[in-house]
């Protein structure tokens, strides 16, 4: 399978009005490949969601790309102009399901308005019937009642609106889908019908590729082929799925399974641990590796002192850490 998306030593700060920089993610760099599941765990705050924005360029001050590149098709998407990016990449080649995105309808509107003003900003000449069926024969397609177009927002549930924005961010057959926390604050029901939405589009081709964004590991024990590890603004660990959640080798990677709980025998036995310390304020980050503060195999004069570079240490597994790589690629 090739590569759909790669960014490559990406950097994307905030600038406060004081002129201090929030390095939110800081060198990534990541592919995602046709036909997978990408999922990106961390916790709060470690720039998943800011990632998500640059892939998705919806990047707005004082959020700024400071460097990098984002590349499709051997092209670095960063550098086209805005009336490009508008007409070729939005929406057709990359799409986001925005976090939060079930409260970002507006509640004035009907659900038939977003769909025809998704299709005339790329299809200035299709009329609104046209639009409309267009959107009721996917809505058919994805088992979702048409009649959701005619609704209001409030008229619906949390799970049913974030199927409809789902369903609108993909009714011009985008190749990447960005899912940032698509199933936050929705019930276990509401959440596995959101995920077979997300298969679905995949088996029916609808969609080639999607990144899924979530802070719930859990889910991604049956929905990711590969899983990224991010802590404060980098990638620390990135591998296939079953590795990740199974077998994982970053120090940060081990504490965040061992900090939750994964519905599989013998969970009773399981002792759930808390992550000791806080995620660090990355206006000031720590020097080296970031996690070293919190680190119980931290090596004085060695983690502080330099960035362990990610090296892939058996296929498609790649780790951020010198326990597996030092300064000169010796373990």
């Amino acid at each position: 399978m090739g590569n759909l998306l790669t960014a490559v030593d990406l950097r994307a700060y905030y600038r406060t009005v004081q002129g201090e920089e929030i390095k939110a993610v800081d060198d990534v760099s990541i592919e995602v490949r046709e036909g997978e599941v990408l999922g990106i765990a961390g916790e709060s705050g470690c720039g998943k969601s800011t990632l998500a924005s640059v892939l998705a360029f919806t990047v707005i001050p004082p959020l700024y790309v400071v460097s990098g590149e984002v590349r499709a098709n051997g092209t670095n998407i960063l550098a086209l102009d805005r009336e490009t990016l508008r007409r070729e990449i939005k929406g057709k080649y990359i799409s986001i399901v925005p976090q939060g995105a079930m409260n970002s309808l507006n509640p004035t509107l009907r659900i038939r308005n977003f769909v025809v003003d998704v299709l005339k900003e790329h299809f200035p000449e299709i009329s609104k019937e046209e639009a409309l069926q267009r959107a009721r024969e996917r809505f058919e397609a994805l088992s979702l009642p048409p009649r959701i177009l005619d609704a209001y927002p409030h008229q619906l549930s949390g799970g049913m609106k974030q199927r409809t924005v789902t369903v609108i961010s993909t009714l011009l057959n985008p190749k990447v889908l960005i899912a940032d926390e698509p199933t936050s604050a929705l019930d276990v029901s509401s959440q596995k019908t959101v995920i077979k939405l997300l298969v679905e589009l995949l088996r029916r081709q609808i969609i080639r590729s999607v990144v899924f964004i979530t802070h719930e590991l859990p889910l991604l024990r049956h929905f990711a082929d590969r899983i990224a590890i991010m802590y404060a603004g980098k990638i620390v660990e990135v591998g296939p799925m079953e590795d990740v959640i199974f077998d994982p080798l970053h120090p940060y990677s081990k504490l965040l399974m061992s900090s939750v709980l994964v519905p599989e025998k013998g969970i009773k036995s399981k002792k759930i641990e808390a992550i000791p310390g806080v995620p660090p304020n990355l206006k000031n980050p720590p020097s080296g590796c970031r996690f070293h503060p919190r680190c119980p195999s931290y090596v004085e004069g060695v983690c502080n002192m330099a960035v362990p570079p990610l090296i892939e240490i058996k296929p498609n597994h790649k780790i951020s850490c010198f326990l597996y790589g030092g300064k000169d690629g010796e373990s």
